[in-house]
């Protein structure tokens, strides 16, 4: 089976400095993988490069079956939630407006895509927010706007999903309410996943496999296998023993 996503040996430069080297991980059909690591650590870089918005200094990058080089190729079939939103919060938008943004590329006008008020209808509706369509966005709560830019980022009725700290902001309540949504979506619509998050324990608590950057690789494993590992220290440092009691009580909870 192919994987949707391959680094082998991957580095990024920006201006004079490497925030990226020696990254190798795949990513299968259907996983749900997590890339951690504390911060400044390129997490978000590494998404970056998925997306082809930064080059790659070394190594190789494939993403759908194709080089990232010809990235531009496959963005029908790529969402993408970032971490901060493209567009200012109290912006006069509407929901649906808000959503449709991301059928939007640098070569085309909303006005020509065909079908966007089903295709809006049909995200909102997966993220349970069919009736705020003509409600400002300005309005809805944190954990309302976020399942909004969720729907923004599914749109396209993608097969790869990336997201940038998802649930960076949110109270508790609405994180797990997020987390138990995003969970039902890769079930239901056979989405591969991959996410950044600084939530440790969190994200291994859903994820399949998770991905340990620090500028390098450290570790690319089971959740199980990457947080039971003492090669963790090497990259969170002091807080490895907190993680690694919080992940022990995670699973003591099942």
């Amino acid at each position: 089976m192919e994987p949707v996503i391959s680094s082998c040996n991957l580095a990024v430069r920006l201006g004079s400095k490497t925030v990226l080297e020696d990254i190798s991980f795949n990513v299968n059909p259907g996983q749900m993988v997590g890339i951690i690591g504390p911060n400044g650590a390129g997490k978000t870089t590494l998404l970056r490069a998925i997306l082809g918005l930064v080059s790659i200094s070394a190594g190789e990058l494939t993403v759908l079956g194709q080089p990232v080089s010809r990235i531009n190729d496959q963005r029908n079939r790529i969402g993408y939630m970032p971490q901060r939103l493209l567009f200012e919060r109290h912006f006069p938008l509407s929901v649906g407006d808000a959503v449709a943004t991301g059928l939007l590329t640098r070569f085309t006008l909303l006005k020509q895509i065909k079908g966007i008020e089903q295709k809006v209808a049909e995200a909102l509706t997966l993220v349970g927010m069919g009736k705020y369509r003509l409600t400002p966005f300005q309005e809805l709560s944190g954990g309302q706007q976020q399942r909004i830019l969720l729907a923004r980022s599914l749109v396209r009725k993608p097969e790869l999903l990336l997201l940038d700290e998802p649930n960076a902001g949110l109270d508790f309540p609405a994180q797990q309410q997020f987390t138990e949504l995003l969970l039902q979506l890769h079930r239901q619509q056979n989405l591969t996943v991959v996410m950044v998050s600084h939530d440790l324990v969190s994200v291994a608590a859903i994820a399949d496999s998770l991905v340990c950057i620090d500028q390098r690789m450290h570790l690319h494993g089971s959740p199980g296998e990457v947080l039971r590992s003492h090669e963790l220290h090497d990259a969170y440092r002091c807080e490895f023993d907190y993680l690694s009691t919080a992940f022990q009580l995670e699973e003591e909870r099942k």
